[in-house]
């Protein structure tokens, strides 16, 4: 299989491409897509190429130059306003794009998957998919079983999200504050320094007062779920951690629950860990998420201010599964529903 990576060069272009390997996707051919200043480049690909594993290079080239390898499937990681010039050129050539942008994620004829909840959607006429936001996968899956079993009412959810989701640049900043860099000796990507320091703001401010990050949960939590019902209030705040995003989410059901049912349900969820044993300090850290494709949960307590309401706190690493490892698994899905070519 011909497999484009649009955005190769970038922190969730080379995590996709770590992916693939990791998960012995059947590829032919690697083609890295990626700015004009990039172009020529080379790639590296430690995974299985026609049957063989080990060390490969690809050069990046353009995306004219790609759409004329008629890829079968192209994973997006370059941002929005490319992926909505770029990803219907690459569909039309008959590739299959999964877009880890914001761009397609709301329009009603694209779907919105994450893979152990509603890969089913997934259909023969379905050429650009969209990835979710990191923040939401993350808070959906161990949700999921519960809301099928208990009904969720409501969630909120505050989100201390790490540099990584900002990409290189934020990742630059930080190091750079710390290693005692001052302001004007390094490129800013926040509008304040992030080392030591919290920002309330994660992406642009929308007229009530709401972020576009929060506005996604909002959204992309009730598409994924099927439930246009579920009242949701996020609050999205960036933090100085590199590992992952970690998350506290209060959810009120419509029905009466135990703790031993929503751990249950959460450990037969595929991709949830479950580290909740308090009394020896365990429970879920961005330090040791970082690296690993589950989400962890714990701190699993029930809200008694609500008749049916439970807290939790959920890490997870936001490049992985937040992002390039979910991408990844759309492509598996892909291809075992025939969709897509299985060498």
């Amino acid at each position: 299989m011909k497999v484009a990576v649009v955005g190769a060069t970038g922190l969730v272009g080379t995590r996709m491409l770590q992916g693939l390997a990791e998960r012995r996707f059947p590829v032919t051919e690697i083609i890295p897509v990626a700015s004009a200043r990039s172009i020529g480049r080379k790639v590296a690909y430690e995974g299985v190429v026609n049957g063989v594993e080990g060390h490969s290079e690809w050069t990046v080239v353009s995306a004219e130059e790609a759409i004329s390898r008629k890829p079968d499937l192209a994973l997006f990681s370059a941002g929005g306003d490319t992926s909505r010039e770029l990803a219907p050129k690459f569909a039309a050539v008959g590739c299959r794009v999964v877009d880890n942008s914001s761009c397609w994620r709301m329009d009603p004829t694209k779907k919105l998957v994450v893979p152990e909840i509603n890969a089913d959607v997934l259909g023969e006429d379905d050429y650009i998919i969209a990835n979710p936001n990191c923040s939401t996968i993350q808070m959906v899956l161990p949700l999921a079983p519960l809301h099928k079993e208990f009904g969720i009412k409501r969630i909120v959810v505050s989100t201390y999200q790490s540099v990584t989701g900002a990409g290189y640049r934020a990742i630059n900043q930080m190091n750079a504050e710390r290693s005692g860099a001052k302001e004007g000796e390094y490129e800013m990507k926040f509008p304040y320094p992030i080392d030591q320091n919290i920002l309330p703001h994660i992406d642009s401010f929308l007229e009530d007062g709401y972020t576009k990050e929060e506005q996604k949960m909002v959204r992309e939590t009730r598409k994924i779920l099927r439930d246009e019902s579920i009242a949701v209030s996020a609050t999205t705040v960036r933090v100085p951690v590199q590992g992952g995003h970690s998350e506290s989410v209060n959810v009120e059901f419509h029905r009466d629950f135990t703790l031993e049912k929503v751990r249950e349900l959460m450990a037969s969820m595929p991709g949830v860990t479950i580290q909740d044993d308090p009394a020896n300090n365990v429970y879920p850290m961005p330090l040791y998420a970082w690296g690993k494709d589950d989400v962890f949960v714990g701190r699993l307590r029930r809200d008694t201010s609500v008749p049916y309401g439970i807290n939790l706190w959920c890490v997870s690493d936001n490049i992985r599964k937040g992002a390039a490892t979910n991408a990844v698994q759309i492509a598996l899905k892909l291809i075992e529903k025939g969709l897509l070519p299985a060498e």
